[in-house]
């Protein structure tokens, strides 16, 4: 009884207690990027675009396999909720042997690619030569990058996030006081920015593996568990290529229409992407406590602490748009002066205000069906929310010219799509399995 008392009264302090140091991990990478850039920005063009085009390579490969991290939360929370630490931390473990092997598969089949992408993406010349520099030696990070996400993954699940803050930190710290010292003091270039990368990621990926030594769980490498995370892994995978269709879409048609659109689209997507990372700590807070609460199985517990996450992501959807409709004459202008691209934010900005409580709603319920394991079912509302949704009417923007109120309007019928879904989905109750393990 006492346990679920717990589960069912989750008041904001607490949601908050795990939100926020998710938020600070998640922001850590973007500021080690930030200074990154301003480093090889001194460098010159060439190797600031050429960062700019293997950095691209390198985040798109990370957010595909995003899983590491997500479907690590979905299973340890269970059992960290079912009271078996001891096995929530050895799934952690496998999780952990699986991101490494596959970071090290990546390293071989990046070695051969990086080449034909780089060109793909910037074309014949000296940006794609030393994007293709940088990118075989950032490659070599790629298992501790994946190894990062496991960690980060287990211990969320067994709602401890203020580790991994100081793991991250630790390791992102160290890399941007060596960056400069690597690219200027030793004279490496844009090399140098490319070693103090895969130095962050050892260092980080080191932390979380000794943690995993500390709890003296098992880490004998079991194919058992692993094709068990391979198969939420699949799902959350087809759903990152989901939104990346939508994301590459949505750039090429702004592009195509005019260098004012597509200037205006990235000035609001990148808003969208702040308020994105914002909302994705409330998401990840729900992952740890929805996934301990159907562990313990509590299912009417699980179920009211999903309604009062959805209601937190819907105050706070309001209170962004309110914010960004007060700042409408004013944020835009921090981006740019150039009066062409500040004609065209109008159609992309008021979709964006629009947008925030809704977006609030469907993040929060994110976390809430991915700590519950609804891996299938959240794959299935987001390739149909794209391709009944987001292709059409930006494709259709496209074509007669529709511009950015076309490519918002693609975006908002996204999120209604998956909105009505998800809360259908909510109601039904189907997404609550009790259990350390979802059947």
């Amino acid at each position: 009884m006492a346990q679920e008392t717990v589960q069912r009264d989750v008041p904001l302090r607490r949601v908050l207690g795990l939100a926020l140091p998710a938020l600070a991990v998640l922001a850590a990478e973007p500021l080690y990027v930030l200074v990154d850039t301003a480093v090889v920005g001194h460098l010159g063009a060439i190797p600031l675009a050429a960062v700019a085009v293997g950095g691209t390579v390198l985040a798109q490969v990370s957010s595909t396999l995003t899983f590491f991290s997500y479907g690590t939360t979905a299973r340890t929370a269970r059992l960290h909720g079912a009271g078996r630490r001891t096995d929530a931390v050895a799934e952690g473990a496998q999780a952990t042997w699986l991101a490494f092997l596959a970071g090290v598969l990546l390293i071989i089949i990046g070695q051969v690619l990086a080449g034909p992408v780089a060109r793909l993406l910037a074309g014949q010349g000296e940006v794609a030569d030393a994007a293709v520099s940088w990118l075989r030696i950032a490659l070599f990070g790629t298992p501790f990058i994946l190894t990062t996400m496991a960690g980060n993954g287990w211990m969320r699940g067994v709602q401890d996030t203020a580790r991994p803050l100081r793991y991250v930190l630790a390791g992102n710290g160290i890399s941007a006081a060596l960056c400069p010292v690597l690219v200027y003091g030793a004279d490496f270039g844009l090399a140098g920015s490319a070693v103090a990368n895969v130095v962050a990621q050892v260092i980080s990926a080191g932390l979380f593996v000794r943690a995993l030594l500390v709890e003296r769980v098992p880490l004998r490498p079991r194919a058992d568990l692993m094709r068990a995370q391979l198969g939420i892994g699949r799902d959350l995978m087809l759903r990152s290529l989901a939104f990346q269709a939508c994301n590459v879409s949505a750039t090429a048609v702004a592009a195509h229409t005019a260098a004012a659109t597509v200037g205006a689209h990235q000035i609001v997507t990148q808003l969208w992407v702040f308020v994105a990372l914002l909302l994705d700590a409330l998401a990840i807070a729900a992952q740890s406590l929805i996934g301990a609460a159907l562990g313990a199985r509590d299912e009417r517990g699980a179920r009211e602490l999903a309604r009062r996450i959805a209601g937190y992501g819907l105050v706070f959807g309001v209170a962004l748009s309110l914010l960004f409709a007060a700042s409408t004459s004013t944020l835009p202008h921090a981006f740019t002066s150039d009066p062409s691209v500040l004609a065209e934010i109008p159609g992309a900005w008021w979709f964006f205000v629009a947008l925030q409580p809704i977006g609030g709603i469907v993040f929060a319920l994110d976390g809430v069906l991915l700590g519950a394991g609804d891996a299938a079912f959240m794959r299935n509302v987001t390739i149909v929310g794209a391709l009944l949704g987001f292709l059409p009417m930006v494709w259709l923007s496209f074509v007669f010219g529709w511009g950015l109120v076309g490519i918002w309007s693609g975006w908002a019928a996204f999120l209604a799509i998956r909105l009505a879904w998800m809360v259908a989905r909510m109601r039904s109750g189907r997404w609550a399995v009790v259990g350390a393990i979802r059947a």
